[in-house]
């Protein structure tokens, strides 16, 4: 490891919090920091509601007929120091009209985004509302998501996770699964966070392995060496710039027998990117930590695909690199071979990522698997047409792209399907090369990137799905703080467990 270069280990940055069912009063509940109920644009209390609202005098009801509480989606509210109550205040949180589970999650996740700017002790989840059971683990993931913000180098913190959160009323097993989602979207929002100084190929792939390790996971890491003998030429390329060396991680999950299909997860881990040649402005580069978002959410699908122990078969392909400039750095005009051996020659040296996934595609196709999703910031053009907060969603397969989309909108995730017409292709014709790594100019970018990409699964059925707007958020959310959003962690479990269900 370079001198002066500190690898924070996981436990340094993270803190567990406890996560329990509560079934008691909840005004009796003891050493109870913060109270956390939802009330809706009805003002029908439940429970909880009722009880807080007897509570405190009619309290509740007092600032709804005022129109201070008006139930609107992820509105907060605080109840100071409330009569007949032992917590030090109330939260309410606005339910909205729609309560899916991607709604669950939200409203979750803004309820404990509002009391953690301060420490507290014990929060309890007190929500009325009749979610059944996938609805309820959302909420729960969404509590811990909230939880946590992006100041891990903060002497005094904006957001502090507190010691245990409570939920009225859940079942056990229903905290349980709710916490290993929470918790690994927030593997995939920490590896994100980090500063490249801490996360480069190598400690990326580190933090790979304690999460195998640690969940039972088979995986293989190649260094420069081996993606050398297995023909990587694209991938290398792209990280012969930087001093630091590139890797390819290869971790599976096996729990359904041998002969059933494996699903492939695959992520574009550029840790940092300066663009190489093709030198990105200073204000494009600020952010560009984010550009491993693709390989951290693939890593948080794998950990908690792990510690629900689903019944599905699944590997996770990680390609490595940084891309900056050096004596060696790949140029405009190269021509690459790709693993599969395709030809592929550069006109651009930022559109990087595509180089990468294109070798460590080609390698997920030899694994044998059934069906892949990849996942990248891969394009500025995708932001430019479908905003920040929505993902592109590009595939080869109908019938698969479909299944993949059903699991981003349960999820509440956004995601949107572009075209892949035949004519997309023509635009990535190299008369040098078989394929040049863009388009002709900057009309349809997230497409044309798609269709380069889609040379390298052969027919296996793909989807790919262009994160570069969600994936990292340049303001904060109600919900959730600004940097790394662990976007579609959640859906790729869904996912998995849909196939699971399936056989």
């Amino acid at each position: 490891m370079p001198t002066g270069i500190r690898l924070l280990a996981t436990t340094e940055l993270e803190k567990i919090v406890k996560v329990s069912a509560y079934t008691g009063d909840i005004l009796a509940a003891s050493e109870v920091d913060v109270i956390v109920i939802g009330i809706g644009p009805d003002l029908k209390l439940g429970p909880h509601a009722s009880a807080i609202n007897e509570a405190t005098s009619g309290a509740v009801q007092r600032l709804f007929d005022c129109q201070e509480i008006t139930g609107k989606s992820l509105e907060c509210t605080v109840i100071l120091a409330a009569q007949g109550i032992s917590a030090t205040h109330v939260v309410v949180v606005g339910l909205g009209e729609s309560q899916g589970v991607g709604e669950a999650f939200r409203t979750a996740a803004a309820g404990a985004k509002q009391v953690t700017s301060k420490a507290r002790q014990r929060i309890l989840m007190a929500f009325d509302a009749d979610w059944d059971e996938a609805r309820q683990e959302a909420a729960v993931a969404g509590a811990i998501v909230g939880s946590v913000g992006q100041d891990i180098y903060r002497a005094e913190k904006k957001r502090i996770e507190p010691a245990a959160i409570d939920w009225a009323n859940y079942s056990t097993e229903v905290c349980q699964r709710g916490t290993i989602i929470g918790e690994s979207v927030n593997l995939s929002r920490k590896l994100v966070n980090l500063p490249p100084q801490d996360i480069y190929p190598e400690s990326f792939a580190k933090e790979a392995a304690k999460v195998a390790q640690a969940e039972g996971l088979g995986i293989e890491i190649w260094d420069e060496t081996r993606l050398a003998q297995e023909r990587c030429e694209a991938l290398l390329a792209v990280a012969r710039g930087s001093s630091r060396a590139p890797r390819l991680v290869i971790a599976q999950h096996r729990g359904a027998e041998d002969d059933k299909p494996m699903l492939a997860l695959v992520g574009k881990g550029v840790t940092f990117d300066s663009g190489g040649l093709s030198l990105k402005p200073t204000e494009g580069m600020k952010t560009m930590k984010c550009d491993m978002a693709g390989a951290a959410t693939v890593l948080g699908a794998l950990q908690a695909i792990a510690r629900l122990k689903l019944p599905v078969n699944v590997v996770g392909v990680m390609g490595l690199v940084e891309n900056m400039v050096g004596p060696d750095s790949y140029k405009l005009g190269d021509v690459l071979t790709a693993r599969n051996g395709r030809t592929i020659e550069v006109h651009n040296t930022d559109a990087e990522g595509r180089l990468v996934l294109a070798d460590a595609l080609a390698v997920t196709v030899d694994l044998g698997a059934a069906r892949i999703v990849d996942l990248a910031t891969l394009t500025g053009a995708c932001v430019v047409a479908l905003g920040d907060d929505v993902a592109g969603l590009m595939a080869n397969d109908e019938t698969w792209c479909e299944q993949v989309k059903a699991a981003t909108a349960y999820c509440g995730e956004y995601a949107w399907q572009l075209p892949m017409y035949p004519e997309f292709a023509k635009q990535i014709h190299s008369e040098v090369a078989d394929i040049k790594n863009v388009g002709e100019g900057r009309w349809g970018g997230a497409i044309t990137a798609a269709k380069f990409l889609e040379e390298f699964v052969d027919d296996v059925p793909w989807v790919h799905i262009d994160i570069a707007g969600p994936g990292f958020l340049e303001k904060p959310r109600p919900w959730i703080d600004a940097g790394g959003s662990g976007v579609m962690v959640r859906s790729l479990v869904e996912i998995a467990r849909k196939l699971s269900l399936d056989g």
